[in-house]
């Protein structure tokens, strides 16, 4: 009866390390951009060079427009995301690659970086 126990005690364990793990996952059900970002996430409102805006299927800034084609949660709590990225004054799509995490000053904001590793920006969920 001990060892059942045991085995009882430890599956919830897992169990609840797994709950734990999902809910510090990136969760982009809402758009998230810095000021002008989420002025402009229901269309472009004005144009700001610094925009930023994420979506649960995009990432746009000032220059460009990228569509998630795929997206793979880390074990590290960030999301690793593939899109097809459109560039302001160039023809055709691009692939690309992106690193979302939870900022480290801020657990509410998110910080996006490229696949260099250079970050984009810092955004807030848009109210």
């Amino acid at each position: 009866m001990t060892v059942r126990c045991a085995g009882l005690y430890l599956t919830a364990v897992v169990v609840l390390a797994a709950g734990s793990a999902v809910a510090a996952g990136i969760d982009l059900s809402k758009p998230y951009g810095n000021k002008s970002g989420c002025i402009n996430k229901n269309g472009q409102q004005v144009y700001a060079e610094d925009m930023l805006l994420l979506t649960d299927t995009d990432f746009i800034t000032a220059t460009s427009a990228c569509t998630f084609t795929g997206k793979h949660d880390e074990a590290d709590g960030s999301l690793t995301v593939k899109a097809e990225c459109e560039a302001e004054g160039e023809e055709g799509k691009s692939p690309a690659t992106f690193t979302i995490k939870h900022s480290a000053k801020n657990a509410k904001k998110l910080v996006i970086a490229d696949e260099d590793g250079s970050v984009m920006g810092e955004v807030a969920r848009c109210r």
